[in-house]
């Protein structure tokens, strides 16, 4: 996102990440470590082979810890032991169609875990900035064309999107009766479908993609109308960290609420497209492999970022088109035998975040 200006404010700061070995935790812990951050973590172990935190050999650059954020004493006493200026929760449960096997886990990961995050910050005796993650998904979706606004009704068809709605009511119910007069600041961050490089989780697009080009194989695209607001890992972990910082420096409540972190609503594009774009950079096939008894998915679905444009001077920088170079040469340079550190610090610098 535009106005990336990089200042010290990171430099010396604690900074707890939960799923730190995920994609998108193994993302931040990198971005927030060359930003001079002192990071700890506190995730389940990677759940894919490859995955992006032993690429970035992650464990080295963090006081690293497994745990399970359902596990309530566990999370109380990492919470006190690493005594966090800033707090990034990303642990999740994150796949829709996942949620659907899993219901249970789903819910009690992504709902009483983050209220044991809560529930722990609130020992903290000094100021905190929390970011609290959830998703694009949790409004209630009538796939209307509109792009929904932080004063959409939330909802849920789905056990994940449910969830993550969920998870959005805890978070203000905690704002709103334990938060008020300490300086415990807490915001909630929701973000369009991210892709880029490292992401090897199932059934998500661009892991398939990839899987398939290297097997030589067409690309079965379970969905390819479905309309997504697309957007590089970048984006949002720059919103993340310019919503940490006014969280931090400002008493303004208007900052302790939700926000969206999304391209501009006409940039949402079909997974047709995405895919279409991929090959431009990776040639090959795809085919349409819907199946007539697929689960619910949504098939449109886009945000309006205007607050976090108006409040926090934050905006895409790539295009649809650079997001998908970027992802496809990420894959491919790695794939050749190039350095995932190297490819990723470069992708960083070349974003404006170094």
């Amino acid at each position: 996102m535009e106005n990336l200006e990089m200042s010290n404010f990171w430099d010396g700061k604690r900074v707890l990440v939960t799923g730190h070995t995920g994609f998108k935790g193994s993302w931040l812990s990198f971005w927030l470590k060359r930003q001079g951050a002192n990071v700890a973590g506190m995730s389940l172990m990677p759940d894919t082979a490859p995955a992006l935190f032993d690429q970035l050999e992650v464990e080295t650059l963090v006081d690293h810890m497994i745990g399970d954020i359902r596990d309530a004493e566990l999370v109380a006493r990492r919470v006190a032991e690493v005594e966090p200026d800033v707090v990034f929760h990303l642990a999740a449960q994150p796949l829709v169609i996942e949620s659907y096997a899993t219901p249970l886990k789903t819910w009690q990961t992504n709902v009483m875990g983050s209220v044991h995050i809560m529930e722990a910050l609130r020992n903290l005796t000094g100021r905190c900035a929390v970011v609290m993650v959830t998703t694009d998904k949790v409004y209630e979706n009538h796939e209307d064309g509109k792009p929904y606004d932080e004063q959409h009704a939330l909802g849920g068809h789905d056990p994940y999107s449910a969830s993550k709605a969920a998870m959005e009511i805890a978070v203000s119910s905690w704002r709103r009766s334990f938060l008020g007069g300490t300086d415990i600041r807490m915001a909630s961050a929701r973000a369009g479908n991210v892709i880029g490089g490292g992401d090897w989780a199932a059934n998500r697009i661009v892991p398939d993609i990839v899987r398939a080009l290297k097997r030589g194989q067409p690309i079965d695209v379970r969905n390819p109308n479905a309309v997504r607001p697309w957007q590089h890992v970048l984006e949002p972990l720059a919103g993340y960290l310019a919503l940490a910082e006014k969280l931090w420096s400002s008493d303004d409540p208007v900052y302790q609420s939700g926000f969206n972190f999304g391209p501009n609503p006409k940039d949402a594009r079909p997974v047709g497209d995405l895919v279409t774009e991929a090959l431009r950079h990776w040639p090959g096939q795809w085919v349409d492999a819907s199946p007539e008894d697929a689960v619910h998915e949504a098939g449109l679905l886009s945000l309006d970022p205007a607050k976090c444009e108006t409040l926090l001077g934050v905006r895409s920088r790539w295009t649809f088109e650079q997001t998908i170079k970027h992802t496809i040469n990420w894959y491919r340079a790695v794939g050749s035998g190039q350095s995932a550190i190297d490819i990723t610090a470069a992708q960083l610098s070349d974003f404006g975040g170094l």
